[in-house]
């Protein structure tokens, strides 16, 4: 793919994620002007909204993925790497806030995939909770929904905070709410 049309996809796919998010009736139309490039730049690249929708989803599964990897949930000490979880998935989320529940419904294959990675994110905690770093009196889906919000909130209603202090304020909250406790000096 050339670079003008590698710039434009990935411009008509982040625009599309926001757009979606916003309104996920927006139309092809839309989201093109949005984006500045002809209406049938983005009909050449996608058939339909659909198609698009399953574009932006495989590409923030993409970006879950890349960043799963570079936190070292399983080497990293349980601190570090849940910082540099934090510090690549609030712009993940930032940058792709559509909700992939709705596609995760009509396709398989994106479930599948939404579930491998939503698996490393869990056995990390379970991992952070036999190392001591979790409270283990707290249900594993609660402590998870937690991180979950922590992140949500911090990425989308504070998107001025930057990456890395945002992933310090979630950090610190995360493990203080739901970290273990320690006994008093």
């Amino acid at each position: 793919m050339r670079a003008d049309a590698a710039r434009n996809l990935a411009t008509v796919l982040r625009t599309g994620a926001r757009l979606l998010a916003e309104d996920p009736s927006t139309s092809m139309a839309a989201i093109a002007a949005a984006a500045g490039v002809d209406r049938t730049t983005v009909h050449r690249r996608f058939a339909s909204r659909e198609a698009l929708l399953q574009a932006v989803f495989k590409a923030k599964l993409d970006s879950s993925e890349r960043v799963l990897d570079e936190a070292r949930l399983t080497e990293a000490p349980v601190p570090v790497a849940l910082h540099r979880y934090l510090e690549g998935i609030i712009p993940v989320s930032r940058e792709w806030p559509v909700d992939t529940r709705q596609m995760m419904q009509r396709d398989p294959e994106a479930r599948a995939r939404r579930d491998a990675l939503s698996e490393r994110l869990s056995a990390f905690l379970r991992r952070a909770a036999d190392e001591g770093h979790l409270r283990t009196d707290i249900d594993a889906t609660w402590t998870r929904g937690v991180l979950d919000r922590l992140v949500d909130t911090v990425a989308h209603d504070f998107p001025s905070m930057e990456a890395p202090q945002a992933a310090d304020l979630v950090a610190d909250t995360f493990l203080r709410g739901v970290g273990a406790r320690r006994a008093a000096s």
